[in-house]
């Protein structure tokens, strides 16, 4: 076996290694020519040395979306085809969620799209049909992921066979309408602290489900106020033992409870419903409160795939302890991040259209006597939408990725497969949406006061894309899960233990990224080199493997003073920006390979432009990292700058081209100041003149 490291570098090909070093020293001494542009003269300028690049737009848009087009279309068309069920502009909360429900019944029951049986067996294109419906409106979107992904994605992933052949049809056909009743007033992220009881009565052969205080009482779930008519309640599951008085707490289980009569739709008794009334976004789904007083119900309507109650009353599972049954069960769960993170790049690519169009639209100001000129021509607009454009093209792909990861944990059930899609949908979805979030803004104020009217979208949009960093994990929990996941990860490599694919990088980054930096590659600043991805995701493997060293050694010497969690609460702000740093590494280095795959030439040459100024501009917002240790030099710091700006404005000159890859016809943005053709006569026309 070939040690890891030869300490005798002498033993090897000595000719080779003088060789390597004299060239090394020689681009030390004559770097690399820069073909950047120097001294005063504009970035623009250097475009009058190049040919705008030429894009296939339909060649990058099929390469884009994938297989599952068609069925995007369908939707598409069918609401096109039904003015009757597009959402209007102004609409109160009741008419709303009687709209949301008409949408989605006919949806499955006229256009015939059933996305339940995508749920398990096809992901992708669950996901695809996810995309469409929220462009529609992402009430509907989210509504329609309460159905079919929480509730019914409850029965069928915790659940067994007796319970799919009950509900599956039910729940695919919309006549078993549901809920998700994890949350309570009193937790949401901690839910093994959950307080609702679910008592096991071995006389009656059945749960009673008790709500034991206001702190317990489920809050914020999804279509309890109107619809819903059954839910998926999680509970702590207690059985009686051998001192009358006392029960055994066996943890936190899902329960299938029925909420309203399958016929008359009434409150049943012990349950007691309440409505969450109005809220900042997404007013077409009926959020409700809900309250059980000694509801029965029977033994069989526990989810028992990871635990079981006998006729008897003795519990059996797979899993030895609580903890890894809790783990078990919210791994079955995770398409909820999954899908979220896949929505909020949908929310994106929509609210960056808008403000992209409208910005190659606009005209304002210009050199004397001249005409007046884009307002996309200005490099202070370009700075705002082009790394976004840039961000939005690197999340599609690691989304996807994702998507493809979990559809493959879900037909393989491989155990180090679930840990991995379980640790990076906690991570996507969290840095997804905080970045959707605050871009939203940004194409808000990138289109002026146009961008004000509600009609131009961005304020619903807004509204109902902010609740995203809060349900499914709130964001700065779900990154400490992955600070914590590399924490694990990190002790795992040292005592020679096998790492998964997306955390591969750390074998070689933890030996070869923390040695000192080299002082000839820290002062190369050629245009060949910095667009070179191995440069690029190099240095993003370095920051966040000395992010990971770092935080270690806090962790460890502060936990002998403050123990544990004072030890975590003290490097928390460091733990949460390692965590964005291998996000934003694993996105990186999915762009790269998607490029890299991309079979058109135009189509690559797009992406590889685009994916250069992600790469870039996420160095250069992060500078200090690198300059602090040496790792770039001043000289490569400014040439990393002038480049990104330089590539911002080439990726300016085809930014029609990449938002139309998108492919969101007139009628997906809604948007006036959007439109392809006419968009003020729009505008106009819709004031009323």
């Amino acid at each position: 076996m070939e040690p890891r490291n030869n300490p005798n570098p002498a033993s090897g090909d000595d000719t080779e290694i003088v060789s390597r070093r004299i060239e090394r020293l020689s681009l030390h001494l004559n770097p690399i020519p820069r073909t950047l542009p120097d001294g005063d003269r504009q970035i623009g300028m250097a475009t009058c040395a190049r040919p705008k690049l030429e894009v296939d737009t339909g060649k990058l848009s099929g390469y884009m979306r994938g297989p599952h087009r068609d069925v995007q279309e369908k939707v598409f068309e069918y609401f096109e085809s039904r003015p009757e069920l597009q959402t209007p502009l102004e609409i109160s909360k009741n008419d709303h969620r009687e709209l949301c429900w008409r949408q989605l019944v006919g949806l499955v029951r006229e256009a015939g799209i059933k996305p339940f049986r995508y749920v398990a067996d096809d992901p992708a294109k669950y996901f695809a049909i996810l995309e469409a419906i929220g462009s529609v409106d992402m009430s509907l979107g989210i509504k329609m992921g309460v159905q079919y992904s929480l509730w019914g994605g409850s029965v069928i992933n915790l659940g067994t066979q007796k319970h799919k052949d009950k509900y599956f049809d039910g729940i695919d056909n919309l006549d078993y309408p549901g809920c998700f009743a994890m949350t309570e007033l009193h937790h949401g992220s901690n839910v093994q602290a959950l307080q609702t009881t679910a008592t096991f009565d071995p006389i009656t052969d059945e749960f009673i489900i008790n709500t034991p205080n206001d702190g317990a009482i489920k809050w914020w779930i999804g279509n309890a106020a109107v619809h819903g008519k059954f839910a998926s309640v999680f509970a702590r599951l207690m059985l009686p033992s051998h001192d009358p008085k006392a029960v055994s707490d066996m943890g936190v289980h899902a329960f299938i409870v029925p909420i309203r009569h399958l016929d008359t739709h009434e409150t049943l008794p012990g349950v007691e419903i309440h409505d969450c009334g109005q809220k900042v976004g997404l007013n077409g789904v009926d959020n409700g409160a809900l309250r059980f007083n000694s509801v029965r119900i029977p033994r069989d309507n526990l989810l028992n795939r990871f635990g079981d109650v006998s006729r008897d009353g003795k519990y059996t599972s797979s899993l030895p302890t609580v903890n890894k049954r809790f783990a078990a069960t919210l791994g079955e769960l995770v398409g909820g991040r999954v899908g979220l993170a896949y929505s909020s790049v949908a929310v994106l690519k929509l609210a960056g259209t808008i403000a992209i169009r409208y910005s190659l639209l606009r005209q304002q100001f210009g050199p004397p006597s001249k005409p007046e000129v884009s307002i996309l021509d200005y490099q202070s607009h370009q700075h705002k939408l082009m790394p976004m454009l840039a961000s939005t093209y690197a999340f599609h792909f690691a989304t996807s990725y994702l998507v493809e990861k979990y559809a493959e944990m879900k037909r393989t059930h491989d155990e180090q497969l679930v840990g991995d899609v379980h640790a990076l949908s906690a991570g996507l979805k969290a840095y997804v949406t905080s970045y959707t979030a605050r871009s939203l803004n940004v194409c808000r104020e990138s289109c002026g006061g146009h961008g004000y009217a509600a009609v131009n979208r961005f304020g619903t949009l807004r509204n109902d894309h902010d609740i995203f960093q809060t349900f499914e994990g709130d964001n700065t929990v779900l990154l400490q899960q992955v600070a914590g996941d590399l924490l694990k990860r990190y002790q795992e490599k040292f005592q020679g233990g096998a790492l998964t694919v997306t955390w591969n990088y750390l074998r070689e980054s933890m030996n070869s990224y923390l040695s000192q930096p080299n002082p000839v590659t820290a002062r190369w600043e050629g245009e060949d080199h910095l667009r070179d991805p191995k440069f690029q995701l190099d240095a993003f493997r370095y920051r966040t493997s000395r992010l990971l060293q770092s935080v270690a050694v806090r962790l460890r010497k502060h936990s002998t003073t403050l123990g544990g969690f004072g030890a975590w609460n003290r490097c928390l702000n460091h733990l949460l920006t390692l965590a964005e740093s291998h996000i934003e590494t694993v996105i990186l280095a999915k762009f790269i390979e998607a490029v890299q795959n991309c079979p058109d030439p135009s189509a690559r040459s797009a992406l590889k432009l685009v994916c250069d100024l992600y790469a870039l501009d996420r160095i250069w917002n992060d500078i200090g990292t690198y300059r602090n240790v040496d790792y770039v030099a001043p000289n490569k710091a400014k040439a990393i700058h002038k480049l990104a700006e330089y590539l911002s404005f080439q990726v300016r000159n085809v930014a029609r081209e990449l938002v139309d890859a998108f492919d969101l016809p007139d009628n997906v943005t809604r948007a006036p100041i959007a439109m392809q053709s006419g968009a003020y006569s729009q505008y106009t026309n819709y004031v009323g003149f």
